[in-house]
């Protein structure tokens, strides 16, 4: 048994069972890939995966109880590599971090400064997603941590742990009518709104908090981009239901700011890392520095707990 085996079994069903397109992430050839994975079925005396052919369709029952030990062993692997290096090379090395539009333009900016002050010789990578997508790059242990409200806590694989809370905020130019009434869902529902694509950004409570008073918002613009809402909104093209971290009056100086927390509650935004992962000390560094109440001794006991006794905010 060796590791390219796993990982031919590991690639092969992040790929869809397509050997091709494992052979391509593996820098090998699809032969190759095959024989890998028949000498290593032949070793544990089961067949890993239901065949057509020559062609690869799905997991067996016996596939299915392996595939879990097998992204262990491989994990594993990859924090005994990860803790090797502390220790040689303290101040170098990768920190790849997913995050949303919205967390790395306004939320990230000065951990980010802190990070790079700290420790110039660490390459830090930075990578925008939905929240779904941001949980998929942790999964596939592209990125060391991922920041987003939505998304991250429905993963039993992660470990979720409470960052800050936010509330939304609606944005419109100087004198609008929304500027002289109480706000309310029913003033709101009476404007044409914009507001951020289905899945982000609180999008899900903003739409439930309609629904349950009765009301169809009319939404007439959507974005990934807080910056983008704003912009629209500037035009009066419609009234903005922004993060509120989003505004900054010294910026925004041609709208107008109403916090709306009565209205879509309060959100929770979360920092998620893969479960059984080894964390380099500058990653932990990372953490608190964007997230004062994670210390390392919170995020390593998280990571030691299990996955009923995440921590809550």
């Amino acid at each position: 048994m060796n590791f390219q085996q796993l990982r031919s079994v590991r690639e092969a069903v992040r790929c869809g069972f397509n050997l091709t397109e494992v052979a391509h992430q593996l820098h090998t050839s699809q032969p190759g890939v095959s024989r890998q994975i028949r000498e290593l079925e032949e070793e544990l005396g089961i067949e890993l995966f239901v065949r057509a052919g020559k062609r690869l369709t799905g997991l067996t029952e016996p596939g299915g109880h392996v595939l879990p030990i097998i992204e262990r062993m491989l994990m594993e692997s990859s924090n005994l590599r990860l803790a090797g290096q502390e220790f040689v090379a303290r101040q170098t090395g990768l920190l790849s971090v997913a995050a949303t539009h919205s967390q790395a333009r306004y939320a990230l900016p000065v951990a980010v400064q802190e990070f790079r002050a700290q420790f110039p010789d660490v390459k830090l990578h930075l990578h925008q997603g939905s929240p779904k997508q941001i949980a998929q790059m942790l999964l596939g242990g592209e990125v060391d941590v991922g920041i987003a409200t939505e998304a991250l806590g429905d993963y039993p694989q992660l470990v979720a742990l409470p960052c800050y809370r936010w509330t939304h905020s609606v944005v419109v130019p100087p004198g609008h009518p929304l500027l002289s009434v109480p706000l309310t869902l029913e003033a709101l529902a009476k404007h044409p709104l914009i507001t951020y694509d289905t899945g982000f950004t609180g999008r899900t409570r903003i739409d439930k908090a309609f629904e349950e008073r009765g009301l169809s918002p009319n939404i007439v613009l959507t974005a990934m981009d807080a910056d983008v809402i704003k912009t629209y909104a500037q035009l009066g093209m419609g009234v903005g239901v922004v993060a509120g971290i989003a505004y900054e009056a010294e910026r925004d100086t041609q709208l107008r700011a109403l916090d709306a927390g009565e209205l879509f509650g309060i959100h929770l935004t979360k920092l998620a890392v893969r479960r059984g992962s080894y964390l380099r000390g500058y990653v932990h560094a990372f953490i608190e520095s964007f997230a004062p109440t994670l210390p390392r001794e919170v995020v390593e006991k998280a990571l030691a707990d299990d996955p009923a006794e995440e921590i809550e905010s």
